[in-house]
This record gives C-alpha cells, sequence and structure tokens, in this order.
C-alpha cells in the first residue's frame, strides 16, 4: 500500500510517517510539503532507519504523487495557539485546506483512494472534503477523536495504575470542546467502570477534565502533539490496509445513526479497505445522546459559516 501524507515535513506528519514505518504494513510512503527541503530531510531520515523497520520506499514529492496513492492523509494547517479552540482554526485553515483539495483535484486521485483528514478543525475539515472532492463519502474519512480516546484510556490507565490496553472507554462526536465520553459503555479489563476498585465520580471527573486539556496543554509544553497522533493516524491507516473492519471512532459522514445527519464527526465505525463500512449505533445514557446531538449542531454551525 501507497501511502502520500500532504504535511510530511511538519511535526504530525512525519510522525504519522515514523508510526507507519514502525508498523511495517505500509510499503512506500511519500511525504509532500511546501517546505521542500525540511520535507526531503524528514524523509531522508526515515529511510536511514528502513534497514532496520521495513524495506519501504520513503521519499519527498509533490502533490502529484497523491494520484496513485492508496491513502491521502491530509496533515498540513496552521497550529493552534494553547488558549485557542480547534474550531477557532476555522477562519485561519479553511482556505489552506481549500488550495490542498484543489491541489489533489488537479492531478486526480484512484478511484479506490482514501482521503483521511487530520488537519483541524477536522470534523469541519472533513466536511469540506466529502463536499469538494469526486469521491464517495465512505472514501473521505477523518482522524474524529482516535486521538482524544486514545488520550482518555491512558490518562485513566495512569490514574488507576492498569495497563492502557485494558482501558476500553471510547469519545464520541466532535474533536474539540464538545466532545463526548461515553462513560456508559466504559470498562477496565471486560469489567463496568463505575465497578472497578478505587474507581470514583471524582475520578472520572478528573481524568475526563484533563483529557479536555491534553491538546493545550501539550501544545504549551512542547509546541505541538507528534507521537500520539501519528500512532493514532498509523491505527486509522493499518485498519484500512487490512481491511480487518475494526471499529474506531472516526470522523465521516453521518447520514442517519443517532438521528443525525449532514456532518461529520465521530461515532463507532467500521473501517476497513473501502473506507467506512458502517456506523454502529449503540444505546447511550440520555444526557449522552443529548451531548452528542448538542455536539452535531455545534459543527453544523460552523460549517454552515464556511460553506457560505
Amino acid at each position: 500500500m501507497k501511502v502520500s501524507i500532504i504535511g510530511g515535513g511538519g511535526l504530525v506528519g512525519s510522525c504519522a510517517g515514523f508510526a507507519l514505518q514502525a508498523g511495517k504494513i505500509v510499503k512506500e510512503i511519500a511525504l509532500v510539503d511546501v517546505n521542500m527541503e525540511l520535507c526531503e530531510g524528514q524523509a531522508l531520515d526515515l529511510l536511514h532507519g528502513s534497514s532496520i523497520l521495513a524495506p519501504q520506499k520513503i521519499y519527498a514529492a509533490g502533490t502529484e504523487t497523491c494520484k496513485d496513492a492508496d491513502v491521502v492523509v491530509i496533515t498540513a494547517g496552521l497550529r493552534r495557539k494553547p488558549d485557542e479552540s480547534r474550531l477557532d482554526l476555522i477562519n485561519r485553515n479553511v482556505a489552506l485546506f481549500r488550495g490542498i483539495l484543489a491541489d489533489i483535484k488537479k492531478h486526480g486521485l484512484k478511484k479506490e483512494a482514501i482521503v483521511f483528514v487530520v488537519s483541524n478543525p477536522v470534523d469541519v475539515l472533513t466536511y469540506l472534503a466529502v463536499k469538494e472532492l469526486s469521491l464517495p463519502p465512505a472514501q473521505v474519512i477523518g482522524l474524529g477523536t482516535v486521538l482524544d480516546t486514545t488520550r482518555l484510556r491512558s490518562l485513566l490507565a495512569q490514574r488507576l495504575d492498569v495497563p492502557p490496553t485494558q482501558v476500553n472507554v471510547t469519545i464520541y462526536g466532535e474533536h474539540g470542546d464538545s466532545m463526548v465520553p461515553i462513560w456508559s459503555a466504559a470498562q477496565i479489563a471486560n469489567m463496568p467502570l463505575d465497578k472497578f476498585p478505587g474507581v470514583t465520580p471524582s475520578l472520572i471527573a478528573e481524568v475526563e477534565k484533563k483529557t479536555r486539556g491534553s491538546g493545550a496543554e501539550v501544545i504549551k509544553k512542547k509546541g505541538g502533539a507528534g507521537f500520539a497522533v501519528g500512532v493514532s493516524i498509523a491505527d486509522v491507516v493499518h485498519s484500512i490496509a487490512l481491511n480487518d473492519d475494526r471499529v474506531l471512532p472516526v470522523s465521516s459522514l453521518m447520514s442517519g445513526a443517532y438521528g443525525i445527519r449532514d456532518v461529520c464527526l465521530s461515532v463507532p465505525t467500521v473501517v476497513g479497505r473501502s473506507g467506512v463500512k458502517r456506523h454502529i449505533e449503540v444505546d447511550l445514557w440520555s444526557k449522552e445522546k443529548t451531548a452528542l446531538v448538542h455536539s452535531s449542531n455545534v459543527l453544523k454551525e460552523t460549517i454552515a459559516q464556511v460553506m457560505k
């Protein structure tokens, strides 16, 4: 499988490239960036480790390399400021994103290509990509709350001193302020969260608050997220490459699940080689369902401003 990463010279794109290389599943990685020298440097650094990790083709290229890619990952964008919500990025990033989409359309895409949006605000930009690219909506996905979910699981595991891989709790909705942690289905080692020793309402509230502030905290302390978002991107790409029908909280065009339509956000989504195979609707607490619908309305309001 060939993956082209637009924004591959930056922190997120290069970390995604490294995570994909370490995964040893993708065979070809093309890094694309407006800063070609930086992009070439990132590709060269990755190439130098290829004899240990995998015999992949890794190189820097222009947008034309997307025309025969199986997955086009878009990470390019302006960084969020520490005190800025992801949705505040809309006015600064939409023009840049539309330019990227125009370049992609100019060179064309494979009929079965998947476009994978990571740039923020990811749900809004995923919706734009659905509307402006000549692809079936199922072939356009966004990273959505995959990163938020792994942050929540990892922080909860840290507080409870359990393996992060045995924590199962997911975030739905917007990748941003209106995200909805689904505590009703949360488990530790297949046991209900509220039955697990040491779990209290105050601990849950503390972990949720820390998760919501994680992006801003990382930006403040190191300039931006890289490692966790990189492995999150690779996790989704690997699900596409292996066609393993994993259920992931990616962002995609909603068509009726939870009564939500015509907006991109995260719900349980079966992901495979063709992109989004279906959405899964599970029972939620009433307050979670209300919060999810609210999240969709927040995004619709922003989309309405962008699509004017």
